[in-house]
């Protein structure tokens, strides 16, 4: 007789892919007001890629089993948790605990996948999705008619913001290498060679400037982005991708950001500045941050079920390979989300 085991990707250390582990151990039973849920898709994301780093700026002490979020089938329920909830299809938002075969999270912390939506398909717009959405809907409030440009437009958060911002009426100039235009036009994206000087290139298309600016790059393009804003405009700055491979203090680059933010705020002008923060307010105010979590990811669902939304799957691999799926998405060749089953 065989009984079932957990399998997790452990992340020992600052190490090479080769250096992930694989562990199992038994499965878990929830506690009270959790569930456990049977993974059938996670993904790396560029979160993972700084992990890995040790530059993630605010990740968990090694060893720890990374994946910020999955969608499964409810397996098992604790006490004082719905139990209507057994058997059903989610997707959680887990910041780490995400690549393993069985994750037990929060039962107020799971949003229901609609039925019929494949599950992968689902999963490349969990934490892409909220991401996307609330950049777009609850930071720069992009309305139709309005020019936004979108910096890595082929990577995970990018396909999902430019077709999200395509549905809210806007126009869309996306940054990215060659490789990836004929994908972008595809999604009605303007492309922009990210090798070129980017500046320029924005305004033979937008001469009096953009309406929004999403840059996850950090750095030196943030100023840039700043600059490239209409009257009115705003910038969404979540991320600082181009110091990756940087040493030094992890935080250094996020707190450049937020001194820029804070300096752009405090100018009298009409424009406005952000650095996004998918987990802002959760500490001070959780019940308000998972119920407009729920809402926002909800609202992306919605959207991908109606086909409005279309999953853009770099590819799949199996929890097994998964040195081999962060090798991938490391690679910068891909367009979506590389995604990872049982």
């Amino acid at each position: 007789m065989t009984t079932e085991r957990r399998t997790e990707i452990v992340l020992p250390g600052v190490v090479d892919p080769g250096g992930l582990q694989v562990r199992t151990s038994p499965i878990p039973a929830p506690g009270s007001g959790q569930v456990v849920i049977r993974m059938e898709a996670t993904g790396v994301s560029f979160a993972e890629q700084q992990m890995r780093r040790g530059r993630y700026y605010d990740q968990p002490p090694f060893p720890f089993v990374p994946g910020y979020d999955l969608v499964g089938i409810v397996q098992a329920v604790g006490a004082g948790a719905d139990p209507r909830l057994l058997g059903e299809r989610v997707a959680a938002l887990t910041k780490v605990g995400g690549w393993a075969s069985h994750v037990v999270v929060e039962a107020a912390d799971v949003v229901a996948v609609p039925a019929g939506l494949d599950p992968v398909e689902a999963e490349t717009v969990v934490v892409n999705g909220i991401t996307a959405w609330q950049m777009l809907h609850r930071k720069a409030r992009v309305r139709a008619g309005q020019t936004i440009l979108v910096h890595g437009a082929n990577g995970g958060v990018g396909t999902t913001l430019v077709q999200l911002a395509r549905l809210a009426g806007a126009r869309v100039i996306g940054t990215a290498s060659p490789r990836h235009h004929d994908r972008l036009r595809d999604l009605g994206v303007t492309p922009i060679d990210y090798h070129v000087d980017v500046p320029a290139a924005v305004r033979e298309i937008a001469p009096d400037g953009v309406d929004a600016v999403f840059d996850h790059l950090g750095a030196r393009s943030v100023s840039d982005s700043w600059r490239l804003l209409a009257p009115g405009g705003t910038l969404v700055a979540y991320g600082s991708a181009s110091t990756r491979d940087d040493a030094g203090s992890k935080q250094l680059p996020v707190l450049k950001i937020l001194a820029r933010v804070w300096t752009w705020n405090a100018l009298p002008n009409a424009r406005r500045a952000y650095f996004y923060n998918i987990w802002a307010g959760r500490p001070l105010a959780k019940q308000r941050f998972r119920a407009r979590l729920r809402h926002d990811l909800t609202q992306v669902l919605k959207a991908m079920a109606a086909g409005h939304v279309t999953a853009q799957i770099a590819a799949r691999f199996p929890l097994a390979r998964t040195a081999d799926a962060v090798r991938l998405a490391e690679s910068g060749t891909v367009t979506g989300k590389v995604v990872l089953t049982p």
